[in-house]
């Protein structure tokens, strides 16, 4: 037996869902990935929800793991974002001091997805929110290739559809940016018949982590149980390579 965590990013920075030898699972945030990684035992595996290995060019859909999973959530596949290339993921890294700087931002780097996508394709805007955490992995993933056995890429919607015998969930988890009760009820029992305790999974949610974050980092756990096992797969099989090296592949 060995630790195991799963992640998600969240407002106040990453929540794990985390699981010791011979522990109940809890749930922490942690401001940076680094810190969460150091505060786990040097054999833990993890699973997050966050993608991992950048290329250098893309194609209509995004990279190979997004147009591998989405045919399989029917109309939960609109929670895949398409991610670009490295170049446009790294082309606006200072911060944003207005909402007006933001999309000035967003306009600029969707100029060098245009220019390293076929056919041109600017960046959405729920993916390019997401960039600075893409960043962040990616540079500790680059200074640290002994970690890239342990941290392995997942997605919540494709953890819920193999937890629930290769079946999108029928509801969604937001409607219009609200969480949807229908769809977390949902998810959160299916995680109990999966074996996590439900007086858990019903704890209020830490500070900085809204509750949709928590159940994904939980169905993070586990696929990160499944990687131990030697029983999660990739998609696609076999995982393509970036040009560090970096495995590209959504596991579960």
């Amino acid at each position: 037996m060995i630790a195991l965590a799963g992640v998600d990013g969240c407002k106040a920075g990453w929540v794990a869902a985390v699981r010791l030898p011979g522990r109940a699972a809890t749930v922490e945030v942690f401001r940076r990935f680094e810190e969460l990684v150091g505060a786990l035992p040097g054999d833990a595996v993890i699973a997050v929800d966050m993608p991992i290995g950048l290329p250098d060019y893309t194609r209509k859909g995004g990279r190979g793991p997004e147009m591998a999973v989405r045919p399989l959530l029917g109309a939960r596949q609109s929670s895949v974002f398409s991610i670009p290339s490295r170049a446009a993921v790294y082309a606006e890294t200072d911060a944003f001091t207005s909402l007006d700087a933001w999309y000035e931002a967003h306009r600029r780097a969707s100029v060098v997805a245009r220019a390293t996508s076929d056919p041109p394709r600017a960046i959405s805007i729920q993916a390019f929110g997401i960039f600075s955490k893409i960043r962040e992995l990616d540079t500790l993933l680059r200074a640290r290739p002994d970690l890239g056995g342990r941290i392995r890429e997942s997605h919540p919607e494709v953890a819920f559809w193999r937890l629930n015998g290769k079946c999108a969930m029928s509801s969604p988890k937001k409607v219009k940016g609200r969480v949807h009760p229908p769809g977390m009820e949902e998810r959160r029992a299916l995680l109990a018949r999966c074996g996590l305790d439900r007086s858990v999974l019903d704890r209020p949610s830490p500070r900085g982590a809204g509750d949709d974050d928590v159940l994904d980092a939980f169905a993070m756990l586990l696929v990160a149980e499944r990687v131990a096992e030697g029983r999660a797969v990739p998609f696609p099989a076999p995982p393509l390579v970036d040009g560090h090296a970096i495995p590209i592949a959504i596991w579960v």
